[in-house]
């Protein structure tokens, strides 16, 4: 069952939220201690008004555990959402700060989706994606946009399949990746 997750999932989403991310948590918080990035994801993830909160994410549930999360937003609230992850790292509050934006106006951005390795394979990311380009049509959004790593062939393969196109390429904290749209019919 896919449901709007709550503050109490923290323990099971950040996990699957630190997976999808790979080496992007430890680059944005400016630490490899795998315990303090733990701690930070999820004190944002109990939090309102950030990019990594609760409000943000649904989860794919079953028997009580959380198999699979999707963190999503709309692309024009990017540099506010951020502002509490900044501050809490002492960092800039511009719009220019040192961080790439991965997504912008105009688009409902799925920014991490992630399933538990134990069910990968099973359609469970399907759901998830669905699920979140019916959260964004149901916000009014026409695009729903992702970033694909360029070397991660099979995620960029499911995503055409979905019906999402390569839009561009973006480069996002050293990193090269396909910025991909589903538009909403």
């Amino acid at each position: 069952m896919i449901r709007p997750a709550k503050p109490e999932d923290a323990a099971q989403v950040v996990p699957l939220l630190l997976q999808a991310m790979g080496e992007l948590a430890p680059n944005l918080v400016h630490t490899k201690d795998l315990e303090t990035i733990d701690h930070i994801f999820e004190h944002f993830f109990q939090q309102q008004g950030n990019q990594y909160s609760y409000e943000n994410t649904l989860v794919f549930e079953n028997a009580g555990k959380v198999l699979g999360s999707l963190t999503a937003y709309d692309g024009a609230k990017l540099i506010e959402l951020r502002k509490p992850l900044l501050a809490y790292l002492n960092l800039p509050d511009t719009g220019d700060n040192h961080l790439d934006a991965e997504t912008q106006s105009g688009e409902f951005y799925l920014d991490s989706i992630s399933v538990d390795a134990s069910t990968q394979g099973k359609g469970l990311g399907k759901q998830l994606i669905t699920a979140g380009i019916d959260w964004g049509w149901r916000l009014g959004h026409q695009n729903i946009g992702l970033l694909v790593e360029q070397n991660n062939h099979r995620a960029l393969k499911l995503y055409q399949q979905m019906g999402f196109e390569i839009r561009n390429e973006k480069k996002f904290m050293g990193g090269s990746y396909h910025h991909m749209i589903f538009k909403v019919n």
